[in-house]
C-alpha cells in the first residue's frame, strides 16, 4: 500500500473534512437563528388572529398590521391580575422551573400537566375602548402528545369567539384533526361557561345539539377527553377563573 493510502491519512482527511462541516453548520445555525426566532413569533401572532376570528387560516393580510390591534398582557393567575414581566418571559419554560410554577394536585390537574407557570400571558382585543375578546393560551395532554392552542372568548367572557390548535403529535386522521378547520369551525357560538363562570362544555358523540356542545372527533376518544379536560382546567379555578372573575367584576 502506497503512502497516500495509508489508513493514517485517511482517517486525518475524514476528521478535517468532519470539522469543516461542523463549522460550516454551527454558524448556518447561529446566522439563522435569528430568522427562525422572527418566523416562530410571526407564526404564533397568525395562531392568535386565527383563533380571534380576525385572520382566515390561509390569510395574505399583514399579520404584524393585523396583531397591532391586540394588546398583550400578563395574569398572575393566582390573583387574577395583571403583572409585570421580564422581556424574555417564557410560559412553557416557567411551567418546568420550581420556582416559577405551581404543581398540581391529582384532583386540580384535569390537563394533565403535572404543573402550570405561576403567570399565562394573556391577549386582548378591543374596541372604541371597551373588551370584545381575550385569548386565552391553552395546553394539555392528548393520547400521544401534548396539545398546544389559544381559545378565544368573545366580550361577555362565556362564549367561545374561536379556537386554534397548532401544536400536537396526535394521530394523523383521528386524533391529528384536532386541527382541521371544518373542526374547529363548529366552535364559535359555543357556551363554556355558565352564568357563574363555571365551565360547561361539553365534547360529544352523538351530534351536538346544545349551547354548551361541540361534536366529538370520531375515532378520538382520548383526544377528545383531552380537549374537554384542558378547557375545563384553564377556564376554571386553576387557570384563568380567577382572572376572568376580575373581568366580569370590572376590577380590572
Amino acid at each position: 500500500m502506497s503512502n497516500k493510502e495509508s489508513p493514517t491519512k485517511t482517517i486525518i482527511v475524514a476528521l478535517l473534512l468532519s470539522l469543516v462541516c461542523s463549522v460550516v453548520v454551527s454558524t448556518a445555525a447561529i446566522k439563522l437563528k435569528p430568522i427562525q426566532q422572527k418566523n416562530q413569533a410571526l407564526d404564533k401572532k397568525r395562531n392568535i388572529l386565527v383563533a380571534a376570528g380576525m385572520m382566515e387560516e390561509k390569510s395574505s393580510a399583514s399579520v404584524e398590521e393585523l396583531f397591532s390591534q391586540i394588546e398583550s398582557k400578563y395574569v398572575d393567575l393566582t390573583t387574577g391580575e395583571f403583572v409585570e414581566v421580564p422581556a424574555k418571559f417564557d410560559q412553557r419554560k416557567a411551567a418546568k422551573d420550581p420556582t416559577m410554577n405551581v404543581a398540581l394536585t391529582a384532583e386540580q390537574d384535569l390537563g394533565g400537566i403535572g404543573a402550570r407557570s405561576k403567570i399565562a400571558h394573556v391577549y386582548i382585543v378591543k374596541k372604541d375602548g371597551q373588551l370584545d375578546s381575550i385569548i386565552l393560551p391553552i395546553h394539555g395532554k392528548g393520547l400521544f402528545s401534548t396539545l398546544y392552542g389559544f381559545i378565544a372568548l368573545d366580550k361577555d367572557l362565556k362564549t367561545v369567539k374561536g379556537i386554534k390548535y397548532y401544536e400536537h403529535g396526535e394521530t394523523p386522521g383521528l386524533g391529528g384533526e384536532v386541527d382541521n378547520s371544518n373542526w374547529l369551525a363548529k366552535w364559535p357560538g359555543k357556551q363554556v361557561l355558565d352564568a357563574n363562570g363555571e365551565p360547561v362544555l361539553t365534547l360529544v358523540k352523538s351530534d351536538a345539539n346544545s349551547a354548551n356542545e361541540v361534536d366529538a372527533l370520531s375515532g378520538a376518544t382520548w383526544t377528545t377527553n383531552g380537549v374537554q379536560n384542558m378547557i375545563h382546567f384553564w377556564l376554571g379555578d386553576n387557570g384563568f377563573g380567577p382572572f376572568l372573575d376580575k373581568l366580569r367584576a370590572g376590577e380590572i
